[in-house]
């Protein structure tokens, strides 16, 4: 019987194999790097895209950004120029106010009355005199609350003081300044549209005395 020596064939099988197992590797090593080489592509493709989109948002904030900072400052200009326009429209209405007020003060204060200082803080008008008596005084007060531009009168102080003679009355007075639209709009408020709006003052039309 012959004997066949296998050895060979084993060694030349193992020797494919292990080639084989070799190409093997390598095509797995080669898809795998090929496969990452891909994945890394799309992820950084991804992170430029949204970088991208990032960038235009920030531009687009900034442009925001901008026209909010214009628009504030349009807002503030706006508001200085509406105080302005009010500054200017309330020393118009007092220019006209002032006319009729010093005309009032000297149509009503009645004989016996002299004012020696006039003092404004708001719509508050002081007013600091000498009388020759209390009624004088009274009749004064009403005189103002009748003129239309002058309103609420409230005696402060009178006391007999020496140094004027035939005046022996120091009184201290505050009106509250109005204007006779104001007062007709009051009175219709309060149910009474047929009140006067400006009554003729009680008193004589002469000054004793120079305001000062």
């Amino acid at each position: 019987m012959s004997r066949i020596n296998l050895l060979p064939w084993r060694a030349e099988r193992r020797k494919q194999r292990q080639k084989e197992f070799g190409v093997m590797v390598g095509v797995a090593a080669a898809a795998g790097v090929a496969l990452w080489f891909l994945v890394n592509m799309y992820y950084n493709a991804q992170i430029d895209g949204q970088n991208e989109r990032n960038a235009f948002l920030q531009q687009q904030i900034a442009a925001v950004d901008t026209q909010i900072t214009e628009i504030d400052a349009l807002e503030s200009q706006r508001a200085r120029l509406l105080a302005r326009k009010a500054v200017i429209e309330e020393l118009q209405g007092n220019r006209s106010q002032m006319v009729h007020l010093f005309d009032q003060l000297v149509r009503t204060i009645p004989d016996g009355v002299l004012l020696t200082s006039l003092k404004q803080e708001g719509q508050t008008l002081t007013l600091e005199g000498r009388s020759q008596s209390n009624a004088r005084v009274s009749t004064y007060m009403r005189s103002l609350d009748g003129s239309g531009w002058m309103t609420s009168p409230q005696l402060s102080v009178i006391e007999a003081q020496d140094g004027v003679p035939g005046l022996p009355y120091a009184f201290t007075l505050s009106v509250q300044l109005s204007t006779p639209a104001a007062k007709e709009a009051a009175a219709i408020e309060g149910g009474d549209p047929a009140a006067p709006v400006d009554a003729e003052p009680v008193a004589a039309p002469v000054v004793e005395g120079a305001a000062s």
